[in-house]
């Protein structure tokens, strides 16, 4: 049994809780909304933000109420910014389902979206929980700049490692960073604590985005998108960034002017994973995603001592150990 598939079993009943609860706000009185957001459901992932905002909440006690209200709000603003994501990549797949643009085209869904942007905001205003609103709304920024910077540094090719780790910050770690800030929240912990949780789960999306970037430079990707991906988009993430700043000025103008093709050969990609891999890119990348998670577990380790602590653990070690 897969370390997911343990802690899942460990929040069984709480997660079934929240599936209803998520379920429920989801409904409106238009037919086609409801038809989305039910197909929404159905396709629902392995739900790892979720877990992280109840696991957090659960690591200082039993579960309240808002802490379900917590994790719904986050897997709302998840879900929009995904529905989002897909329209403004034109994709047409998203877990191995056809995405909502696909289906509805792009128009409906970006209302889509926003209707499940607002239902967050809602939420919260409804049960007056402005800690966690706040918490949510600070995501929902960086996100937005995350991808922004990434947009324009992409253009440039200019980008070096230090805007890499802002952009992942923003882009990433700051919706997993919401997740443990907002169990803590709901847990009524001290804020200092709250500081704590919040950068734990800063520290675990740094690894997780790092491990993702890594899957771009698998020949044959198993991580559920196709290899190269980032390349083909003229993305620098850290494995190249890292080898561009090992090699003279004239090589490192080679490899930037074949990252810059529009359209790339197979060849041309393999060339510039020889590249990444010669230049110890993949070795390094994978060094600072360690040092990330060891820096989220020392963190961790000062908290309570319980199996929820112990599931959040295992969370850790998945985000670097995973396949896909």
């Amino acid at each position: 049994m897969s370390l997911v598939s343990d802690i899942r079993k460990l929040l069984d009943k709480e997660l079934s809780t929240f599936e209803s609860i998520f379920r429920e706000s989801l409904k409106s009185n238009v037919s086609l909304l409801d038809k989305i957001t039910h197909y929404i459901v159905k396709r629902k992932g392995k739900q790892m933000r979720p877990m992280f905002v109840l696991l957090s909440a659960k690591l200082f006690g039993e579960l309240q109420p808002s802490a379900y209200r917590a994790a719904t709000l986050v897997e709302l603003l998840h879900t929009a910014t995904l529905v989002h994501d897909d329209v403004v990549d034109d994709a047409m797949e998203r877990r191995g389902f056809l995405s909502i643009n696909a289906i509805w085209k792009n128009k409906i869904a970006v209302l889509v979206g926003d209707y499940l942007l607002s239902r967050s905001l809602i939420m919260s205003v409804e049960n007056k929980e402005f800690a966690l609103l706040g918490c949510v709304s600070r995501s929902v920024k960086e996100m937005s700049e995350g991808e922004l910077l990434q947009m324009d540094k992409s253009r440039k090719l200019n980008q070096d490692e230090a805007v890499y780790y802002d952009i992942i910050q923003k882009k990433t770690a700051s919706l997993i960073s919401a997740c443990c800030e907002a169990g803590s929240i709901a847990a009524a912990v001290p804020e200092n604590v709250q500081n704590d949780m919040r950068l734990f789960g800063e520290y675990v999306g740094m690894a997780f985005q790092i491990k993702d970037d890594l899957f771009d430079y698998q020949p044959k990707s198993m991580a559920g998108k196709a290899s190269f991906a980032d390349l083909k988009e003229r993305k620098l993430t850290l494995p190249i960034i890292h080898a561009l700043g090992k090699v003279s000025d004239s090589e490192r103008k080679s490899i930037i002017r074949l990252v810059n093709k529009k359209r790339k050969s197979k060849a041309q990609l393999f060339e510039i994973l020889d590249f990444v891999t010669e230049n110890n890119g993949l070795t390094y990348s994978e060094q600072k995603m360690k040092e990330y998670a060891d820096k989220a577990l020392n963190i961790l380790a000062t908290m309570p001592d319980n199996e929820y602590r112990k599931a959040l653990h295992d969370l850790v070690i998945y985000t670097i150990e995973r396949k896909k």
